[in-house]
């Protein structure tokens, strides 16, 4: 390289060094004069306050808001909007049941029965004693085994769950018993393993389909929460406890092969079962609004969740916005989000998972 290339290369760099610092001062001047006017907001919102302390002699707040005024109309339209939304989930639990139903009746017929296989839960029981009876040449069909053993688990949880969670649940129960005995289905499959897998996917999103509407499929699902609700312990290990106690006696009168099959389905479902529905994940939310003391009000009168809130300004903007943060259970999401839209339209949420999380969590009982 000549001298004069080099000394072009020099000079290019000391410009470049010397518009990269007139951007850094620039910015600094920027952070400098956003900050300066915060302190002086502050300063004046601190004035007023010492003001009325010496007027009211209060006490000033630690933590103040903006003042918002109330729009009686649009809170009555927004109350309005939020029975409006109640009907609707109801509708889409009512849906989800009725096509839970469906689809599990449909499984039993065209996947259950032709490979001889047993479910879990108090289904995978009435199948059991419709198998045994029939040994003794008595028909106590499965439909009406469902209906006899969740009847009596549903009036025992009564008083200990939610109400509508039971009825549902039970319609789910009903529903399947109604379709098994009125609606018939050919089994499109004739390999064994294949029926096992396409049965076992099917079978546990039948499952996920109740629980995403607000319902499930009774049962154990009765019990456990019911024990959750009144001990905070988990029965779940008994849970599969009984399902092995069963699936050992139904290997032993019909074949431990028939056995070994009915533990793939099972976990076949399971895997379904989780991969549809979230219950138990938990995901952060970071809220930025200028409405926080209604989104905080509305919020704690749902959800039993903490939250923390900081002033922050707009990077753009340079507005004052404050930020929430909250951690909740996945499915409480879309709930959270429409109380959001409700009471500021201009939020900005977001929503990302929450992989481990150490502290007080609260876990609301299925409504």
């Amino acid at each position: 390289m000549s001298e004069s290339e080099e000394k072009g290369s020099i000079a290019r760099a000391e410009a470049h060094a010397r518009a990269a610092e007139r951007r850094r001062d620039a910015r600094n001047r920027a952070v400098m004069h956003a900050r300066q006017e915060r302190e002086e907001r502050r300063a004046a919102v601190m004035q007023q306050l010492e003001e009325v302390v010496a007027e009211q002699g209060q006490e000033p707040p630690l933590f103040t808001f903006p003042e918002v005024k109330i729009d009686f109309k649009a809170e009555a339209k927004r109350l309005k909007n939020l029975r409006r939304f109640t009907l609707i989930r109801r509708a889409m639990t009512l849906a989800a049941v009725v096509c839970s139903a469906f689809i599990q009746a449909y499984t039993m017929q065209a996947f259950v029965y032709p490979a001889n296989l047993l479910s879990s839960g108090f289904t995978g029981v009435a199948i059991l004693i419709e198998r045994i009876t029939g040994l003794f040449g008595v028909h106590f069909s499965t439909s009406l085994g469902m209906i006899a053993l969740n009847i009596p688990v549903a009036i025992l949880c009564w008083k200990s769950i939610s109400r509508r969670f039971v009825i549902f649940s039970m319609l789910q129960v009903f529903l399947a018993s109604f379709f098994l005995r009125v609606l018939t289905f050919e089994p499109i499959l004739d390999d064994l393993m294949l029926q096992v897998v396409f049965g076992g996917f099917l079978y546990g999103f039948a499952i996920a389909v109740a629980l995403r509407g607000g319902a499930s499929t009774a049962g154990t699902d009765f019990i456990s929460l019911m024990v959750s609700n009144k001990t905070g312990q988990s029965i779940w290990g008994l849970v599969f406890a009984g399902n092995c106690v069963v699936l050992c006696i139904f290997g032993a009168m019909f074949g431990w092969e028939a056995a070994a099959y009915s533990i793939i389905f099972q976990f076949i479902s399971t895997k379904a079962i989780e991969m549809f529905y979230h219950r138990y994940d938990r995901v952060t939310l970071q809220i930025v609004t200028q409405r926080p003391e209604q989104i905080l009000d509305a919020y704690n009168d749902i959800h039993k969740h903490g939250s923390s809130v900081m002033e922050v300004m707009g990077g753009r903007s340079r507005k004052r916005y404050w930020l929430i943060n909250t951690v909740v259970s996945s499915y409480e999401v879309d709930d959270i989000m429409h109380l959001v839209r409700v009471q500021d339209g201009g939020a900005v949420v977001n929503v990302f998972r929450t992989e481990d999380f150490f502290g007080n969590f609260y876990r609301a009982p299925i409504d």
